[in-house]
């Protein structure tokens, strides 16, 4: 009897250090705002992919908008700001249609990411994403970005524009220059020259927005590809580096609005 009355006890610890009940108050949604590592999934650690990156989630929550990358393909969705805190609902997370050699991890991840309804504290910068039953479906650790602002200094073309490629030898061929000290701008939208600021966000190492960014007012005989340009700079939320060296600007969607090439 007392071999049994202690292995009940031993398994009846390791539940409660697994779930996501606690009789702490709960955590304010700002907590889990900003770019985490997925590392664990239904119990299983997440391995990295050739590159030594991990799958990752991006929450902001000033605007309810989440992102990320889930092994393959890059996600989106939205939640609820308003939602009670620990609470948070991450149905209808959507994501781009790439296939991968191997799509296992991103399955099981969107798959986990579906069932969340809460967020628990884990330890030192891990969160707990816990689905209805208050089990932890999701590990995640707080990203130590490896991007740094730093890597948009100095003068890039515009390659692409939503998609479409911006026509090379063009008498204004269209660019933007950073000056990321002053965290300004300058540079040409294919006839008129712009000028203007950039805006970032400290918990998220990759976030950029370039609201009020004014031009010249010469008229052209062509004004489409310029007006295309300063609506999808208007658009911007965050920024990468792409796998062939250029720069990504995507919008609050996550959709890859404008390409950047040195």
């Amino acid at each position: 009897m007392k071999k049994v009355f202690v292995s009940i006890c031993v398994a009846g610890v390791a539940l409660a250090m697994f779930s996501c009940h606690s009789v702490e108050k709960a955590l304010p949604l700002s907590s889990i705002n900003g770019e985490w590592n997925i590392i664990e999934v239904n119990g299983s650690k997440v391995a990295p992919d050739e590159s030594k990156n991990l799958p990752f989630i991006v929450f902001d929550t000033a605007t309810g908008r989440v992102s990320g990358n889930s092994g393959c393909n890059r996600m989106m969705g939205s939640f609820d700001v308003n939602a009670k805190p620990g609470n948070i609902d991450l149905k209808g997370m959507a994501s781009t249609r790439m296939m991968c050699p191997d799509m296992t991890t991103e399955n099981n991840i969107l798959n986990a990411l579906g069932q969340v309804t809460a967020y628990k504290k884990a330890g030192k910068n891990k969160m707990y994403l816990c689905n209805a039953s208050n089990r932890p479906v999701v590990i995640l650790e707080k990203k130590v970005s490896d991007v740094r602002l730093s890597v948009l200094s100095g003068e890039w073309k515009i390659k692409e524009v939503n998609g479409e490629a911006v026509p090379f030898g063009m008498e204004k061929q269209p660019f933007i220059a950073f000056d990321v000290k002053k965290k300004t701008i300058h540079g040409n939208a294919g006839c008129n020259l712009m000028n203007g600021g950039f805006e970032t966000n400290v918990d998220n190492a990759k976030s950029i927005s370039f609201p009020g960014v004014a031009t010249t007012m010469m008229a052209c005989p062509d004004m489409e590809l310029e007006g295309k340009i300063l609506k999808a700079l208007n658009e911007v939320k965050s920024f990468d580096v792409l796998s062939g060296g250029g720069i990504g600007l995507y919008d609050a969607n996550d959709a890859l609005v404008l390409v950047l090439e040195k």
